[in-house]
């Protein structure tokens, strides 16, 4: 029998240029957003229609988030994110879109304010922690899953000062909340405090209550 042999590696000579364009995305974004007031995240489903419910309680809770003074900062595409953007910018708030480029083309959402482009994910992902002061979760997919686990594991590791992690909906998020508590909490995997870092809203007068409660305690 013929010995395996491990195949050689393969040097990437662009790597080293690489760190350049990851250094101007995280510049330019610092520079623009820095100017911001405290700003709330929306993540959610890209395709969500206006029909959907979902769309209609980001769009109403995006709008009275704005009218309290906050920023609102989304992907910058369509769904859930063009949801709150729409409400933001249609309350006379600030709407920022974050968009990331993608194999399949997402062409920007109408309403937003200002548009920062990122190539890489992690530099955008950056952008969305640093600069808010909570993330509402509306029902979404991989990317929205993606986005609350992030945020929650760099809470429940210090990676970053605590701040309110609100899922839109209960009807929607129910059943994973459930999971986590009896199976999850129960088999010792997370603590009862940790998992608290999720809190759970039906209304935008809930999620602003959240908000200005401000974060939990770390645990």
């Amino acid at each position: 029998m013929a010995e395996l042999q491990p195949a050689p590696i393969q040097q990437d000579t662009d790597d080293p240029w690489r760190v350049f364009k990851i250094m101007a995305e995280l510049v330019g974004g610092f520079e623009t957003l820095a100017k911001l007031p405290p700003a709330v995240a929306f993540f959610g489903s890209a395709r969500a229609t206006p029909a959907d419910p979902a769309y209609a309680l980001a769009e109403k809770t995006a709008r009275l988030i704005a009218e309290q003074g906050f920023a609102v900062l989304t992907g910058g595409g369509p769904g859930i994110m063009e949801a709150a953007s729409k409400g933001a910018l249609e309350a006379g708030g600030v709407s920022v879109g974050l968009n990331i480029d993608l194999p399949q083309e997402q062409a920007p959402n109408p309403y937003l304010g200002m548009l920062l482009n990122f190539r890489y994910f992690f530099v955008r992902k950056v952008m969305f922690v640093k600069y808010s002061v909570g993330f509402v979760i509306a029902p979404g997919g991989f990317g929205t899953l993606d986005e609350l686990f992030e945020a929650t594991t760099l809470i429940q590791t210090r990676r970053i000062q605590p701040f309110p992690v609100i899922l839109l909906g209960s009807a929607y998020w129910g059943g994973l909340l459930d999971w986590l508590r009896d199976v999850v909490v129960a088999e010792g995997r997370v603590s009862p405090d940790e998992l608290a870092i999720l809190r759970v809203a039906d209304t935008p007068e809930e999620v602003l209550a959240h908000l200005r409660a401000g974060a939990p305690a770390t645990p």
